[in-house]
């Protein structure tokens, strides 16, 4: 399997999992031929999840063969141990995974694609737990001590439940990774399985045409802004059938079946259909052009000494108007004119009810079309899609009932959400965090206001002491991003603890 085989495979396995179709991401993993140490742990990942503990161990088997210091496939294998209650391998893969930390408090896998950090405290916890399984509560209470020490977030309390549990000679849960979180393909390699376009569009640099905007690969094209093209007399008016009429418009084919026309030139309309449009030669070309492009003009047969003798007079001024608008495609066949007008008006008036044009205000303002009704996760979907970005990491807002207010886009906001969409047309926010997750709020970490904050800039949040915030995510070890009675913005970290219900 080659290169851009595996990283598509890949790609597609993730996908697969983040729709929480866990036999269909585990199908696409196993087919990759010649797996590195990333595609063997999340495999393992996902027999974990379907409970298959044997083959769970044979793929952090070989994920650790692959790569001997991957810390969080040491980690995973060690939870999997305890769960077949092998409690002293699990301890040593629990202390092999302390030793390839490597003295630091944390490994954070994001550049390489795992959306997780590996905690030193965390790992000491699971280390305490297996020897408190095996009854060796002293080692238990030594390394949870140990834990506390290196301790650096206020969501690590669980390590303080564990040592009173521990000091009465009871056990405690086990730290698992978050499920459904597995290592992704580096988003560059996968942005390059798309086509290119190497050439590129070329771009006028200098004309000798006024404002010339063409681009293109076409020879440079005369224009002229004060007089149209003369028009072009046919050799022989005789052998040509129908009445001659002149184009006052420019007509851009849209169709095989359209003609291409400029202003002046001289066609012969064969037949004129109840749609508006009409059937007409020019230059030997037989086709379809809005009639209302033509006027009625009368030809005579000259010499050609005569047409050099009045070439320069009775030059038609250029047409100042502007063009009518093009009219619509009828089936004169099975429907008559005004009831197939009637018709498509009636199916526009039906389609513009049944879409949506949405504005997102990203980094940059793009518009999607989508249907009306569409659920939160749908609509998600689209909108990274025309940004190019993972769903993971971005919130959607949008101003509830014409306030000024930006609210935070949930499944339980859709329905609102669409009754506010004026004339077919709905704006949206899209914001990108590190660690956010749309999520309800009752499943994000609830912070209480140790302190009170006053906001000095725009982006910060103010909140009383005694608040209760809602964490949204860690800017860095210092500032949080948190939502308060309706507000978000940022503050000290140092201001708040975890808020245990």
């Amino acid at each position: 399997m080659s290169l851009v085989e595996t990283i598509r495979q890949w790609d597609e396995g993730v996908a697969a999992a983040d729709k929480k179709d866990w036999p269909a991401a585990l199908q696409l993993f196993s087919e990759i031929q010649e797996p590195n140490s990333k595609i063997y742990f999340n495999i393992g990942c996902l027999c974990l999840i379907n409970g298959d503990l044997n083959a769970t161990e044979k793929a952090f088997d070989n994920s650790i063969c692959k790569d001997e210091h991957l810390a969080v496939a040491f980690f995973q294998r060690g939870i999997t141990f305890y769960k077949k209650q092998k409690y002293e391998e699990a301890l040593r893969d629990f202390q092999k995974t302390f030793h390839e930390l490597r003295g630091n408090q944390l490994i954070d896998y994001k550049l390489l694609g795992l959306w997780y950090k590996l905690y030193a405290c965390e790992v000491l916890h699971n280390v305490a737990l297996a020897h408190a399984q095996l009854n060796e509560w002293e080692k238990a209470e030594e390394n949870l001590l140990k834990a506390l020490n290196l301790k650096t977030e206020a969501k690590h309390s669980h390590i303080d439940r564990a040592l009173g549990s521990i000091l009465k000679h009871k056990l405690f849960d086990l730290v698992e990774l978050p499920m459904g979180e597995l290592f992704r393909p580096n988003k560059h390699h996968v942005a390059q399985l798309e086509k290119k376009d190497y050439l590129g569009k070329a771009k006028v640099l200098a004309s000798v045409v006024h404002q010339d905007a063409f681009s293109g690969f076409a020879p440079l094209q005369p224009q002229v802004q004060s007089v149209p093209p003369r028009p072009k007399t046919p050799e022989i008016l005789r052998a040509l059938e129908g009445e001659p009429h002149r184009v006052c418009y420019e007509f851009f084919p849209e169709t095989a079946k359209e003609l291409s026309l400029l202003p002046g030139n001289i066609v012969f309309v064969l037949q004129k259909g109840a749609d508006n449009w009409a059937t007409v030669i020019f230059n030997g070309k037989k086709g379809l052009v809005p009639y209302n492009y033509l006027e009625p003009v009368e030809l005579t047969l000259r010499s050609k000494k005569e047409q050099e003798t009045d070439q320069s007079e009775d030059i038609p001024k250029p047409p100042k108007d502007e063009p009518p608008e093009r009219p619509a495609v009828l089936d004169t066949s099975t429907l008559n004119a005004k009831d197939t007008e009637d018709s498509s008006a009636k199916e526009g008036e039906q389609e513009e009810l049944k879409t949506c044009i949405i504005k997102v205000h990203f980094t940059y303002t793009v518009t999607i079309r989508v249907k009306r009704g569409l659920s939160y996760s749908d609509l998600l979907e689209q909108v990274c899609k025309k940004l190019q970005h993972h769903p993971r990491g971005i919130t959607l807002r949008y101003k509830k009932n014409s306030t000024s207010e930006k609210v935070c886009l949930y499944e339980s906001e859709m329905e609102i959400a669409w009754s506010q969409a004026e004339k077919g047309r709905l704006t949206l926010w899209c914001e990108l965090t590190e660690n956010k997750e749309n999520l309800p709020k009752e499943d994000l970490t609830q912070l209480v206001a140790l302190h009170c904050y006053k906001a000095t800039q725009p982006e910060d949040l103010e909140f009383q002491e005694g608040d209760i915030i809602t964490l949204l995510s860690k800017v860095n070890e210092e500032w949080f991003e948190g939502q308060c009675k309706e507000n978000v913005g940022i503050f000290p970290a140092a201001f708040v603890e975890e808020y245990i219900k």
